[in-house]
């Protein structure tokens, strides 16, 4: 009887699920050139974040309560393609995902410059399921090395973009996933790093790890401690009058970086505040695009360079 009762309870669970609400939103609405709807799932991908509410979306095109993972593609023209590919994760503090500018903009200004992009709309991870966004960005870092030939990519080049939260995901992507499967770069837009209580933005870190979070989850995730050799080069960007996430934050990424040998650079700019990703309204927005694109650059040439050793 106990077995049966157990039985119940999981397929209600598995009903529950499958019965929640979804949004994927169109090519229309996005700007995206191919959509990939319910990659997978709380049913379906490795981990659930146990979420059991409707996805919602409001009017500045943010999603809460995501439970399946979906791509949006932003593929280069191939007259000006470079070979290089991001997969681009918007921030919202891990309790939404802001999938509008820090999404859809900036995936389609890397479009621009001959840079296909994948956004993540990733499951979130509902208050302490931590594994759960990080398998949807490095399944997303696998489906674009699948498709690599197809769409003109070096499968060696692909790299990930993440602001805020998704700055941490990014990060959090760069240096817990395994060396051969790490993404060839990184870059952070004002990102949370370290759950360090005076130093960090704490609601980030309770959607990631919970209220009751312990000091030792705290430090496994604050991604200054996560920094090896093998972490991708990283260009991190964010203003000095930050008063969501402290710019002490990026400066310990990026001094652990450069403490372990990895190629880094950090622009702070004097003003903005936070959320600027996508903004053409930032009073910046000419000068990071800017050293972006040689940073990029770079990054490329680097790359074809080790090719030919």
């Amino acid at each position: 009887m106990k077995r049966f009762i157990v039985m119940l309870a999981t397929t209600a669970m598995a009903i529950n699920v499958s019965a929640q609400k979804t949004i994927t939103l169109s090519k229309e609405e996005s700007g995206a050139d191919e959509i990939i709807t319910n990659y997978w799932n709380n049913s379906t991908a490795p981990h659930s974040n146990e979420e059991t509410k409707d996805e919602e979306i409001n009017a500045r095109k943010h999603f809460t309560h995501t439970s399946q993972t979906d791509f949006y593609i932003y593929k280069a023209d191939p007259a000006k393609a470079t070979g290089q590919a991001i997969v681009v994760l918007p921030g919202g503090g891990y309790s939404k995902v802001c999938i509008a500018h820090e999404g859809f903009e900036i995936a389609k200004y890397f479009r621009s410059l001959g840079i296909t992009a994948v956004i993540v709309k990733y499951r979130l991870p509902n208050r302490g399921h931590a594994i759960v966004p990080l398998e949807d960005a490095q399944e997303a870092l696998r489906y674009v090395r699948k498709k690599a030939k197809k769409w003109g990519v070096d499968p060696a080049q692909v790299g990930i973009c993440g602001s805020s939260a998704g700055g941490h995901l990014a990060a959090y992507t760069s240096t817990f996933t395994p060396d051969a499967e790490k993404p060839a770069f990184s870059i952070l837009f004002y990102p949370v790093i370290t759950g360090t209580t005076w130093e960090t933005h704490q609601n980030t870190f309770e959607y990631l790890l919970g209220k009751h979070r312990t000091h030792k989850q705290q430090e496994y995730y604050s991604l200054e401690n996560r920094v090896t050799e093998t972490t991708p080069p990283t260009i991190l960007l964010l203003s000095d009058d930050d008063l969501t996430v402290p710019t002490i934050s990026s400066v310990l990424y990026y001094e652990a970086l450069r403490a372990n040998g990895v190629s880094a650079t950090m622009h702070i700019y004097p003003s903005g505040g936070h959320g600027w990703c996508g903004h053409e309204e930032f009073k910046y927005d000419k000068e990071y695009k800017a050293a972006l694109k040689d940073w990029l650059e770079i990054q490329n040439k680097a790359a074809k360079q080790e090719k030919t050793k």
